[in-house]
């Protein structure tokens, strides 16, 4: 135990960990799904008792078979290797995504399968060295480890810096701090070979996503939360008695939007998970201004006079206030931001005649104009008390003659591309409304 004792305390803290994770994901009933982080914790598990069992063994070289020694260092050195890959993975999955295009994942892919197959090709090569804190092994397998660290690393500094702005405050703090742990330790570890401190950073890097990601007590106080943002924005939409349903099927139009652009490359630098998380649960609150519309106008069966349309106006300028006033405090900028862009710029237009603030093309936020087509496209597709629907060809239409004047080109374009996906979303929510009526 004199060599072991810092990878069994890892260990242990890393077992009370798993413990209450499992325990949390069961009073929520979050079972079912493995996923990336489930994946960390089991790694991290073998690597810690790999880390144990070898810190043991490279100290009594007489006791400890040389072939089992081999055989077990090598497995502790794959499981570093698949760690760091884990790792990487994981940061990836929770902020723009895993890559969907084969070639990508593949280079991705490469530094990890190379590193295999060098600790298992030089394996036989390992040496043990004695220290003056511990025994160590030493050789082109352990080397290519810290190589591969490094690669990984630098890949994830790049990942960050290039969608800072449009990751999470929370994350950007979690991701940092690890990341300051994994090179500290990493650093520390390759100058003095035999501190064996890595197990370290296994354990702080786990516990560091469970504090800051991955608690389901924290997932489901967002849950309870995207559950009142959308209540609130049903309760306005209520008002009205002519758009019921407008809120969700906004939502699902801009989520099609987003994700095909996201899909195709466009604005990938800026549709990143977390963008994509607030945009959804900010769009519902796109309407948010009308709040403050008198019901007579906003539920009027004619057509608005030129005095009573500049009311209904203001409600995108009276949406942004309310959003500031509203969630300033609840510290999340990024939602923020987009929910106060999406309510204050959905009337924008393209050519610079919207409102309220007349801005031009990509003055206007991306948000915004994904909005602005979501928006119209299910106004025009639904009846109104002033007026019938039209037929779904005709909104299609509208879309494509707004193309460049009202929209957005490439959005439109896109947005007319996935038409039968929006078709499907269109029938789904009118045929969930005429059941629930």
């Amino acid at each position: 135990m004199e060599y072991c004792k810092l990878q069994v305390g890892c260990l242990l803290v890393l077992l009370y960990i798993m413990i209450i994770y499992y325990k949390e994901k069961k009073r929520f009933h979050m079972r079912g799904s493995f996923s990336m982080y489930d994946a960390l914790l089991v790694i991290g598990f073998v690597n810690l008792l790999l880390d144990g069992v070898t810190a043991y063994t490279v100290n009594h070289p007489d006791t400890v078979n040389k072939v089992l020694n081999m055989l077990l260092h090598g497995l502790f050195l794959i499981s570093i290797d698949t760690l760091i890959f884990a790792l990487f993975l994981y940061m990836l999955s929770v902020t723009e995504g895993l890559p969907v295009d084969k070639w990508k994942r593949f280079l991705l892919c490469c530094p990890f399968f190379v590193n295999i197959a060098v600790v298992v090709f030089f394996l036989k090569d390992l040496e043990y060295r004695s220290g003056r804190l511990s025994n160590y092994s030493m050789g082109i397998s352990a080397y290519t480890c810290f190589i591969m660290a490094s690669v990984y690393i630098l890949l994830t500094l790049a990942l960050m810096f290039r969608r800072w702005n449009y990751i999470h405050s929370r994350k950007r703090f979690s991701f940092i701090s690890c990341l300051v742990i994994l090179i500290g330790i990493t650093g520390y570890q390759m100058f003095c070979p035999d501190a064996l401190i890595s197990s370290i950073a296994t354990m702080m890097v786990i516990l560091g996503a469970y504090m800051n990601q991955e608690d389901p007590a924290m997932k489901e106080l967002n849950r309870y939360h995207d559950e009142m943002v959308m209540g609130f924005a049903t309760l306005i939409e209520n008002r009205d008695e002519s758009t019921g349903g407008h809120v969700k099927r906004t939502t699902q139009y801009v989520k099609l939007l987003a994700e095909e652009l996201r899909s195709r490359g466009y604005y990938r630098a800026v549709l990143t998970r977390d963008y994509m998380r607030n945009l959804l649960m900010a769009a519902p609150m796109h309407d948010i201004g009308k709040i403050a519309v008198p019901d007579a106008i906003l539920q009027k069966p004619d057509k608005l006079t030129a005095e009573e349309f500049e009311q209904m106006k203001q409600h995108a300028a009276r949406g942004g206030e309310i959003i500031r006033q509203t969630f300033s405090r609840m510290g999340d900028k990024q939602y923020l931001e987009i929910a106060y862009n999406i309510a204050m710029h959905h009337h924008e237009k393209w050519n610079g005649k919207g409102y309220p603030d007349g801005l031009r093309r990509k003055e206007i936020p991306l948000c915004a104009r994904i909005m602005a087509i979501a928006d119209v496209f299910d106004a025009v597709s639904q009846n109104r008390c002033y007026r019938k629907a039209m037929p779904l060809e005709k909104c299609f239409d509208i879309i494509s003659e707004g193309s460049g004047q009202d929209f957005d080109p490439l959005l439109a374009e896109v947005f007319l591309d996935i038409k039968d996906q929006v078709e499907t979303v269109y029938r789904q929510e009118n045929n969930s409304n005429q059941v629930n009526n």
